[in-house]
């Protein structure tokens, strides 16, 4: 029992939004902890102690993942129609790559007119010294051409203005033969598992009933995964201190880091801030005609735990349990939509990427043509819908972008400094869309999926009867005798006995 100081209203925020206060608080915390024992100079094992608390909250999300992804997508799609599947899936995919391409195009413009690499000097130890220009001059002018034509260098001589004459003869060039060798990754595969889930769940459907044990079976598992996150929820104030402190330890010198990577940091934090909270909203507010901003505040515990995890796939559970919970979704949409977009809607991944391969060649003084703009907005869009939802998966595909305009790729070391930062934010944006992709997808297809009733325990329901009870073939009946009345009803296996 409450005491019986405590105000009503006290008691009713706390009910609602104890968890998310604590884990604003522990974010704030764990920034402050990190900053302060920045100067006790930790050795890396120190470290690895340190971060442990955090690692473990990341190791409780992980592992729920694939769990929660199989059995999201063939219970829910199991119980689709082929019309109303078909018709949700071709939204979604349609949705989730106009908002990457939005994303995308705000941040090309937003580059170009901040210029964030214009003047910025990345290696401060070659400034002063001096540089020279050197020219190679054909001298063999014949009508036809040569095998190995010869040329002369000009190369630099500080006794004479003019340079000194070298006569070069140039070489072929070198035979070189490229293997193909095995890779391997010890990232999950989310695509592949998204892929086959989906199929099962398709297949399912139009096996009927002799594919409803394996039904019943996926929807157990998916509510036991849910039981197990709305536990775990409450570990996660204490992990996120950890993980945020062990993050800021590892971090090299902020000043630094302003001075270098000041204006391209304002540039990817002003991008995501215009397609999350003006853009993204607006589609919301045009398509359902709601307000987005209740709908997104029943989504701020998933942005938390994105912001401290850096993880669209860790973050999966607990946008699940926002959506299902406190914006009120349909459950059906929200198992196809959400482990979906995890896999395929970067949208601040591929924001991102777009800043940073124009902010490369800026520094670089390279000029960058309106057809090469339009290839990093395409390879952009591509190479996020690839990305990994794990933390900083955007420098990955990152080289795919540089490589389609010719910029080095090994000119990624400029950023590496300041990704674990942005990729934060990034992924909270990629959360947020995820999330109102579902919100607008749900209200687009209401029509497909008639709304259930709202109880407490209303998700373990279909038509009265609890889904660990549902029949298995309508041929499977009994007959109850009374008199001369017989009347015939069907027979209700739990899912334990089967």
């Amino acid at each position: 029992l409450a005491p019986a100081w405590e105000p009503s209203w006290l008691r009713g925020y706390l009910k609602l939004n104890g968890l998310l206060t604590l884990s604003v608080f522990a974010v704030l915390a764990g920034c402050l902890l990190g900053f302060m024992l920045r100067g006790s100079h930790l050795s890396t094992q120190a470290k690895i102690y340190f971060s442990f608390p955090g690692e473990l909250l990341m190791r409780v999300l992980k592992m729920l993942i694939l769990p929660l992804i199989t059995s999201s997508l063939m219970s829910g799609l199991s119980s689709m129609e082929s019309k109303a599947c078909c018709r949700v899936g071709v939204l979604t995919v349609t949705y989730y790559l106009w908002t990457t391409f939005i994303a995308v195009v705000v941040g090309i413009l937003l580059v170009i007119i901040i210029k964030p690499g214009v003047g910025t000097e990345m290696d401060m130890t070659n400034k002063d010294k001096p540089e020279y220009k050197t020219d190679l001059v054909r001298i063999l002018k014949v009508p036809r051409v040569t095998v190995q034509p010869n040329f002369v260098y000009i190369m630099p001589d500080d006794s004479g203005p003019t340079g000194r004459t070298v006569f070069l003869e140039l070489t072929p060039p070198p035979d070189i033969h490229y293997k193909t060798r095995a890779g391997s990754n010890q990232q999950m595969n989310v695509l592949g598992i998204v892929i086959f889930s989906a199929t099962m769940g398709l297949l399912l459907g139009k096996i009927g009933e002799r594919g409803a044990p394996l039904v019943n079976l996926c929807q157990c598992i998916n509510e036991c995964v849910m039981k197990i996150i709305n536990t775990a929820v409450w570990y996660f104030p204490f992990g996120i201190i950890f993980l945020v402190a062990g993050k800021i330890l590892d971090m090299q010198d902020p000043s630094t880091l302003g001075k270098k990577l000041g204006w391209y940091t304002v540039t990817v934090l002003a991008g995501l801030f215009v397609h999350g909270l003006i853009l993204l909203p607006f589609f919301y507010l045009i398509l359902t005609r709601k307000n987005p901003f209740t709908f997104i505040r029943g989504l701020l515990q998933a942005l938390v735990i994105a912001l401290a995890t850096s993880s669209s796939s860790a973050t999966l559970p607990i946008t699940m349990k926002c959506l299902l919970e406190n914006c009120n979704v349909d459950r059906q949409i929200a198992r196809f939509v959400l482990p979906v977009g995890a896999t395929i809607n970067m949208d601040g991944t591929a924001l991102y990427e777009a800043v940073a391969a124009i902010f490369i060649a800026q520094v670089n003084d390279y000029e960058l043509d309106f057809s090469q703009l339009v290839t990093i907005s395409i390879t952009a869009t591509a190479a996020s819908i690839g990305a990994a939802g794990i933390p900083q998966a955007g420098l990955v595909t990152m080289v795919i972008v540089l490589t389609s305009v010719g910029l080095p790729p090994d000119d990624i070391t400029l950023i590496v400094t300041i990704d674990w930062v942005l990729d934060r934010f990034r992924t909270m944006i990629n959360v947020l869309g995820d999330a109102l992709a579902a919100g607008i997808i749900g209200h687009l297809c209401q029509k497909d999926f008639p709304r259930r009733p709202t109880g407490k325990n209303s998700h373990n329901m279909q038509n009265g009867v609890p889904m660990t009870e549902l029949p298995l073939h309508k041929q499977d009946c009994c007959y109850d005798v009374m008199g001369d009345t017989v009347n015939e009803r069907p027979t209700i296996y739990n899912i334990c006995q089967v």
